[in-house]
C-alpha cells in the first residue's frame, strides 16, 4: 500500500515538473516573424511551427525584385526578432530582343510591371502581340514584323508586264507595262506596291493608234493636188491636165486648210479659177466635220505687232510733217515770188485785176513820201 503511494506521488511530480518546463519554454518562444516590403520568409522559414529562443530565419525578395544588399537574417532573442538587413529593388528586364525590322517605345521604362508598345518599320505589318510587359521572368508577349505585300498585278490589254512570278509583289517592288505594236499606253508606265499593300497609281490601258489619233504635225503635213480644165477657143473641145501634188501654201497653214482640187475653165475670151479651202480628211473627222479656221495661229500676234508699229510710225510721221510746215511758214517772207504775182499784193487791187505799170509805178512813189 505504501509503495502504491509513492508510485503516484512520483507521477504527480513528473507531469508538474513537465508543466511548468512547457511554461517556460512556451514564455521563451517568439512570434512568427512578419515580411517586411518586398521581402517573403524563405521555403524553409515558413516550414517551422515555432520559434523557440535562439533560432534563426531567412527572408528573400518577393517575385519580381533582386536583392541590392544584406542577407535577409534574423534571429528569435528574448521573444523578440532581430531586424532584418536585406534590401530589394526592382527588377530590370532591360531593352527587349531586337528583331528585324521591329522598334519599341521605351518611354515608360524597363522595370518590372511596366508596359512598352511594339511597331514595325515602314512597309512591315506586326504579327502578335503590340505591347510587351516586363515579369519577373523578362519580357512576355511575342510578335513578329513581316513585310507588307500587294494584290497580284492586273493584266492589261494588248500589253504585258514585266511581273511573272507566282508570289505577290512586296513593298517597294514596281512593275513595268508595255504595250504591243501598234499600240499606245495611257497611264503610267509603272506601278509601285506600297506600305498599305496598295500600288501607288491605277495600272494603265493599250489603245490601238488610229488616224484619229495622229499628232497635229502629222496633219500639217497633208498634201493635196489639184486638177485643171481648160476650155480651148474651139467650141465642143475641152482638155484636161492633171497637176502635181504640191505642199499648202503658209497662208494655208495659218488658217490650217488645204486647196482640193480647184477646177480652171479658160474660155476663148475670160478664164475662171475656182478654189476651195477644206480641211483635211483626217481632221474633219478629228473635229466631227468642222472647219476650225482658229489653228496654228502663231503668226497672229506677230501681223497685229507689225500692223501696231507701222500705223505709230505713220501717225508720228504726219505730226511731224505738220511741224515743220508750221515752222516753214513762219518765217517765210515770200521774197521769192515773181513778179507778176505781186500785183495780188496790192491791198487796191482786186485778186482778178491787174494795173498798167505807170499806174504801179505812181501808186509806189506816192506811198515812199513821208
Amino acid at each position: 500500500m505504501e509503495v502504491l503511494l509513492d508510485t503516484c506521488a512520483r507521477r504527480r511530480v513528473a507531469s508538474l515538473l513537465l508543466l511548468i518546463l512547457l511554461a517556460v519554454k512556451a514564455a521563451a518562444e517568439c512570434s512568427k516573424p512578419e515580411a517586411k516590403e518586398n521581402t517573403v520568409l524563405t521555403d524553409q522559414s515558413l516550414l517551422l511551427n515555432t520559434f523557440s529562443e535562439g533560432v534563426e530565419v531567412y527572408f528573400e525578395c518577393a517575385n519580381g525584385y533582386v536583392v541590392e544588399s544584406g542577407s535577409g537574417k534574423i534571429t528569435c532573442a528574448q521573444k523578440n526578432w532581430s531586424e532584418s538587413d536585406l534590401i530589394c529593388k526592382k527588377k530590370d528586364c532591360g531593352f527587349p530582343e531586337s528583331r528585324p525590322n521591329m522598334l519599341f517605345d521605351l518611354s515608360t521604362g524597363t522595370l518590372f510591371g511596366n508596359v512598352i508598345r511594339v511597331f514595325c518599320d515602314k512597309g512591315f505589318q506586326l504579327s502578335g502581340s503590340s505591347y510587351k510587359q516586363c515579369y519577373a521572368t523578362g519580357w512576355s508577349g511575342s510578335a513578329k514584323c513581316n513585310i507588307v505585300s500587294c494584290d497580284a498585278p492586273p493584266e492589261v490589254l494588248d500589253g504585258r508586264i514585266s511581273w511573272d512570278s507566282q508570289d505577290e509583289p512586296k513593298y517597294g517592288e514596281v512593275i513595268e507595262y508595255v504595250c504591243k505594236q501598234g499600240f499606245t499606253l495611257i497611264g503610267n508606265s509603272s506601278i509601285m506596291c506600297g506600305e498599305d499593300g496598295e500600288y501607288d497609281s491605277p495600272a494603265p490601258s493599250c489603245e490601238e493608234v488610229s488616224p484619229s489619233t495622229e499628232s497635229p504635225a502629222s496633219l500639217t503635213d497633208k498634201t493635196t493636188s489639184a486638177t485643171r480644165t481648160v476650155s480651148p477657143s474651139k467650141p465642143g473641145t475641152e482638155k484636161i491636165l492633171q497637176t502635181r501634188p504640191s505642199v499648202r501654201s503658209s497662208v494655208d497653214k495659218l488658217l490650217g486648210t488645204t486647196r482640193v482640187r480647184g477646177m480652171l475653165t479658160v474660155g476663148s475670151e475670160a478664164t475662171t479659177t475656182t478654189e476651195t479651202p477644206t480641211t483635211s480628211s483626217s481632221l474633219q473627222e478629228e473635229h466631227g466635220g468642222a472647219v476650225d479656221t482658229h489653228k496654228d495661229i502663231g503668226y497672229t500676234p506677230v501681223i497685229i505687232s507689225v500692223i501696231c508699229v507701222s500705223l505709230v510710225g505713220c501717225i508720228f510721221a504726219l505730226c511731224l510733217h505738220k511741224f515743220l510746215l508750221k515752222r516753214k511758214g513762219s518765217y517765210d517772207t515770200r521774197e521769192d515770188l515773181k513778179p507778176e504775182l505781186l500785183q495780188f499784193q496790192n491791198p487796191y487791187c482786186l485778186p482778178d485785176q491787174a494795173l498798167p505799170m505807170e499806174q504801179w509805178t505812181f501808186i509806189k512813189n506816192k506811198t515812199e513820201i513821208p
